[in-house]
């Protein structure tokens, strides 16, 4: 008898989904189209998404109520800043909901949704747009194989 693989360390996983938020609205979803894959811990998922599969197989389906916590975090208020408008002086115009670019301390891109702007202040929000929001996870595992990283080649 052949063991099924579980969702977990050193597999793939192939599998439809649905994030939603409590009210039923629909976030993101693959069920209406093609499946997803991910290799377990490549960091595509996060954390608390990854762990609401773990020890599923094949054919499982499981809806999971994720707070806020664990799913894309609490909303952070130290993560709004404050700007200069003339901080801004290349945009025109700026509204409430626009996502401009800018760099962290890394040099890494980080998205700011646009809160409130005025002639001397800009409000930016740096928290994720899901960010302090209780979601549903819905998941259906359509197949898992067994993932080994590739194993560096020694040269003798």
């Amino acid at each position: 008898m052949t063991e099924l693989l579980r969702a977990g360390p050193e597999t793939r996983i192939t599998l439809h989904f649905a994030v939603r938020l409590m009210d039923g609205t629909d976030l993101d979803s693959t069920f209406d189209g093609e499946p997803a894959s991910f290799v377990w811990g490549d960091e595509s998922l996060l954390p608390g998404f990854e762990n609401a599969i773990r020890g599923l197989k094949a054919g499982d389906r499981r809806s999971v109520f994720l707070e806020a916590a664990k799913a894309f975090g609490e909303y952070n208020e130290q993560n709004v800043q404050h700007f200069t408008r003339d901080t801004f002086a290349e945009h025109d115009s700026l509204e409430p909901g626009m996502v401009l670019s800018f760099a962290d301390a890394a040099g890494a891109e980080l998205p700011g949704v646009i809160s409130k702007a005025d002639d001397e202040w800009v409000m930016v929000d740096f928290n994720h747009p899901l960010a302090g929001r209780d979601l549903t996870f819905e998941v259906e595992i359509i197949g898992i194989k067994r993932y080994a990283p590739e194993q560096p080649v020694t040269l003798n």
